[in-house]
């Protein structure tokens, strides 16, 4: 791809973050018009401007730290850590009712919800993207050293239940995937229930940790095992095994060494293995088309990058082909994302679960799954529903009752209508203050594993294996 079409995207990626976060300060700035509040700025991003204008008495402008945004109201909590210092004294100001400043607090996370609700009705009319793959509990591989198949798990095994909480897809995010849980589980042992062969089974299984340096985030419970999906071709490095065995693009490969395969990892796993012990052959059933036929395969160790281990040259392949499109009801959209959010809160503050702050996401990892999503030919469709999951998260997260958030100004509101005064300018300041370099510190602690996790990925995805050519 040019790199016009990499800048394209970004400038998507950029365009769309900032709408999210004006809409919700758009909602903060009317309702302070509306009430008659003194506003000094309305600001995209912290940091020190890197673009401001003044127009009608309130200055406008954009920060250089891509984090979220603010509208500098005087009249109420003071945040002159991230705002700076007001240009009129608070004392000099009038008093706001405290039922104002309620109204102003709420209409931040009620535009970001009435956004969610606009892009769900988008894809509620447009649809969402989804393949047979998305809702399958069948497992397609089990790490052969895991415990997953020390347990009895087998590769077209067909998971019904997990500690009693039915299944109904494997990577999804909502509380019914096979993925959530697994790292929310609570038990030493983790019980699954299973269908083989029509025939109802259990496995109990010890999770897995997988080591972590002290720079990559603490890693949850796995259990080593993948959902089944189609094995189909779509990128052979030059001079491969599987170029020169006349493989193509488009193959599906589904069977190995005469055994039915239920995931490319199938044949990964297996030649990956040969690191540590001898090279040897192995025989793919390929269909290309209505054709059917078998080719043998030794793998090799590629040029570069130097130190590889035995590869087919398979660099990438196509998980579905048929897709279609679903049209959830905007209803529906709203509560999936009401109960994901909720969902993963108590994860978090849950002392039975290994899921912790460490685990959620930043801005760098939302511009990620943005940048993602826009590269794909359908992408678009996709990035319109991650929007009202997002929309529904900002709403509810700034309604959490602490200093800085919109929950924190509705709380410190209510306890002015029960002391029946104002809490001290100065006092306000500081907690907001120390509340705010709290909120940095934690989005910059977010920030250094989200980059980190972007940096690695980009690396392992752009080391391309190259083979020397035949002689």
């Amino acid at each position: 791809m040019s790199i016009l079409h990499y800048i394209f995207i970004a400038l998507e990626v950029v365009l769309l973050f900032n709408l999210l976060i004006g809409v919700h300060e758009l909602g903060h700035f009317l309702a302070a018009k509306w009430r008659g509040l003194k506003i000094e700025r309305f600001a995209i991003w912290f940091g020190k401007p890197i673009w401001k204008t003044k127009i009608g008495g309130v200055e406008y402008a954009l920060g250089w730290i891509p984090a979220g945004g603010y509208v500098a109201l005087p009249q109420m909590a003071t945040m002159e850590a991230i705002e700076g210092k007001a240009e009129t004294p608070v004392e000099q100001l009038p008093n706001v009712a405290p039922l104002d400043k309620i109204i102003v607090a709420i209409a931040g996370p009620l535009f970001s919800f009435l956004l969610a609700v606009f892009f769900a009705f988008v894809v509620w009319q447009v649809g969402k993207p989804t393949t047979e793959g998305d809702h399958t509990t069948q497992i397609g591989w089990v790490d052969q050293n895991g415990p997953a198949w020390k347990a009895g798990l087998r590769p077209g095994d067909t998971i019904l239940t997990i500690d009693d909480h039915a299944v109904k897809s494997f990577f999804s995010s909502s509380q019914d995937s096979v993925t959530w849980r697994i790292i929310t589980s609570e038990n030493t042992n983790i019980a699954f229930k299973y269908v083989r062969d029509g025939q109802e089974k259990m496995a109990y299984v010890t999770p897995y940790h997988h080591p972590t340096h002290w720079y990559e985030r603490r890693a949850l419970r796995q259990v080593l095992i993948a959902p089944a999906a189609p094995f189909i071709l779509d990128d052979l490095a030059s001079n491969s095994p599987a170029a020169l065995a006349g493989l193509t693009n488009g193959d599906e490969i589904t069977a190995m060494n005469g055994e039915k395969i239920f995931s490319p990892l199938a044949v990964l796993s297996a030649v990956d293995a040969m690191s540590n012990s001898p090279v040897r052959p192995l025989t793919l059933t390929v269909r290309r088309g209505d054709e059917q036929f078998d080719r043998t395969l030794l793998p090799v160790k590629p040029v570069q990058p130097a130190g590889s281990s035995p590869s087919l040259g398979i660099l990438d392949w196509q998980f579905e082909t048929n897709i279609t499109l679903v049209h959830p009801t905007p209803m529906d959209q709203i509560q999936s994302s009401v109960n994901q959010i909720i969902g993963t809160l108590g994860a978090v503050f849950s002392p039975k679960t290994e899921v912790g702050v460490q685990q959620l996401g930043g801005a760098i990892m939302i511009a990620r799954v943005y940048y993602n999503l826009f590269q794909d030919e359908d992408g678009w469709r996709q990035v319109l529903w991650f929007s009202v999951v997002l929309n529904v998260n900002l709403a509810l997260l700034n309604m959490l009752p602490l200093p800085v958030l919109d929950g924190g100004h509705i709380l410190l509101s209510l306890l002015e209508v029960i002391r029946r005064r104002p809490v001290s300018a100065r006092v306000l300041n500081g907690i907001q203050t120390g509340f705010a370099m709290l909120l940095i510190g934690f989005m910059l602690y977010i920030a250094f594993f989200d980059t980190g996790d972007w940096v690695r990925s980009a690396r392992d995805h752009g080391q391309q294996l190259k083979f020397a050519s035949p002689k």
